[in-house]
């Protein structure tokens, strides 16, 4: 990946970062929708967007649903924001990792080390 690459994937994970926090008003979207990541393609035409919701499983996908529907909203505002040539066409997908993670960590806390009597 490309240094300018690495650049335009951190200037649109930020900006969306704030127009998900301050401009949508979708009673939809939950109050914990993070931008994890941003993948843009060498052509800077698509974006991969990568969030992460703090719900259970239902109300993740309907996130998603609700951030692909407002996709052409959060193109054209990151289109007034960002002055780059070719603003991507925006991709949403669910980044599990946290949980993946938190539940790693339950686990790990839930070893019970040899030898030891519970």
């Amino acid at each position: 990946m490309t240094r300018r690459i690495e650049r335009v994937n951190e200037l649109v994970r930020k900006e969306l970062s704030d127009l998900l926090s301050k401009e949508m008003n979708d009673p939809r979207l939950p109050l914990l929708v993070s931008v994890t990541r941003v993948e843009v393609s060498t052509d800077l035409r698509n974006a991969k967007i990568y969030v992460s919701v703090m719900t259970n499983r239902e109300e993740r996908e309907t996130t998603i649903k609700v951030l692909q529907r407002a996709s052409g909203f959060l193109h054209r505002e990151l289109k007034k924001r960002l002055s780059l040539r070719y603003i991507p066409i925006l991709s949403f997908r669910l980044d599990d990792s946290i949980e993946k993670g938190s539940h790693i960590l339950d686990m790990i806390d839930n070893i019970k080390p040899p030898g030891h009597l519970y």
